[in-house]
């Protein structure tokens, strides 16, 4: 019987690394939409009375990495878009950035559970459909950033 914390969680409570993801797709969305630093943005967000629940390293870890590699994880995931990153919404081009970040850097994290974060951010922050969108966005991205991983299993 599996007993760890995710196992004994809540129906409906969010993990720590949920709540990480939240928040760098808030910090990613700032950046996205003001500009400014990485770090300033993830100083401000872990400031929230809230932020304790989240695991502090991911989140920091995911919003850096995810401006910092902007222009590379765009590039990978260019093929799979049917309009330049500019165009998109800011949340979903957060979302993918967020996603793709964690298929290139994250080999610890299944692509599966990559992709199906990314898809539940965006139902939650995104637009009515933009989840379908990211989905099959990542899930093209993901047979170029994890090509060794089962497919379709």
């Amino acid at each position: 019987m599996n007993t760890t914390a995710t196992a004994k969680r809540a129906p409906g409570a969010k993990s720590a690394r949920r709540r990480s993801r939240e928040y760098a797709l808030q910090g990613v969305y700032q950046w996205l939409v003001a500009g400014g630093d990485a770090r300033a943005i993830g100083a401000q967000l872990a400031a929230d009375d809230a932020f304790g629940k989240a695991d502090a390293a991911f989140f920091h870890e995911l919003l850096e990495g995810a401006v910092a590699a902007a222009p590379e994880l765009e590039a990978a995931l260019g093929p799979a878009l049917d309009r330049k990153p500019d165009e998109l919404s800011p949340v979903e081009r957060a979302v993918l950035l967020i996603g793709a970040y964690e298929l290139r850097n994250r080999p610890d994290v299944p692509y599966r559970v990559a992709i199906n974060e990314a898809v539940e951010l965006a139902k939650s922050f995104g637009g009515t459909d933009g989840y379908k969108y990211v989905n099959g966005v990542l899930d093209k991205v993901a047979a170029t950033l994890r090509p060794h991983e089962q497919r379709g299993a």
